[in-house]
C-alpha cells in the first residue's frame, strides 16, 4: 500500500461500511478511529468511526494523520476532500431497500421516529445523491474508487477480499479479511 494514500471506506448509511473497515483492518491496514461510538446491537462489532471526519468541511487538519490508514466517511462528505491528497475509496453498495430497512430497525431500537421521511422519498434522494457523487468522482484525478456490493461480500468474502487487496496495492491478509464477513449480521435482506 502507498503510505501517501488515504484509504476511505464510504457508502450510504447502513451499507456495510463498518464491516468493510473491519475487513481492511484485518487485512493489515491501520484504521483511523477514535472509539467514541461504541459497539451496540446495530453494529455489534463496532462502528469504526473518527468523529472529526464529520467536520471535514471546516476541519481538514486531521488528513495528514490519515495517510497510510483507512478511515470511514459517509458518502455525502466525500465532496469536501481536498485535492492535494490522493485517495482510494472502497465504496459500499447495498440495495437501497435493505439500507432503509436497516436504518428503520436502528431507529426503532433507539426509540426514534421512523416516519420523518417516507421510503419512496428517501430512495429518490439516495439515488440522486449517488448520481451526483459518481459525476463528482469522475472529475477527480486524485481519487480511485472500487465499488463493492455488500451482498457479494456476504456470498463470496474471499473473492471480494482479493479484489479489495488488488485495488489497495496488495500484501493484505486475505484469509483474515474473508473471515470478517458474518452472514448472521445480514439481517435486512430484500
Amino acid at each position: 500500500m502507498d503510505k501517501n494514500v488515504i484509504t476511505i471506506v464510504s457508502g450510504l448509511p447502513r451499507s456495510g461500511t463498518s464491516m468493510m473497515m473491519k475487513m481492511i483492518e484485518a487485512g493489515g491496514i491501520p484504521v483511523l478511529v477514535d472509539n467514541i461510538r461504541t459497539a451496540d446491537e446495530d453494529n455489534p462489532k463496532g462502528y469504526y468511526e473518527f468523529e472529526r471526519v464529520k467536520q471535514i468541511e471546516s476541519d481538514k487538519a486531521w488528513l495528514p494523520e490519515a495517510k497510510g490508514k483507512v478511515v470511514k466517511m459517509i458518502s455525502e462528505l466525500l465532496k469536501h476532500l481536498p485535492p492535494e491528497y490522493k485517495y482510494k475509496i472502497v465504496f459500499m453498495r447495498r440495495k437501497i431497500e435493505e439500507t432503509l430497512a436497516s436504518q428503520k430497525q436502528m431507529l426503532i431500537r433507539r426509540g426514534e421516529p421512523t416516519d420523518k421521511v417516507g421510503d419512496d422519498k428517501m430512495t429518490e434522494l439516495f439515488r440522486k445523491h449517488l448520481v451526483r457523487l459518481s459525476a463528482w468522482i469522475e472529475k477527480q484525478p486524485n481519487v480511485g474508487i472500487l465499488y463493492v456490493n455488500y451482498s457479494d461480500v456476504m456470498a463470496s468474502p474471499a473473492e471480494e477480499a482479493k479484489k479489495i487487496n488488488d485495488f489497495l496495492g496488495g500484501g493484505m491478509n486475505l484469509e483474515a479479511m474473508g473471515g470478517v464477513a458474518d452472514p448472521n449480521l445480514y439481517r435486512q435482506r430484500k
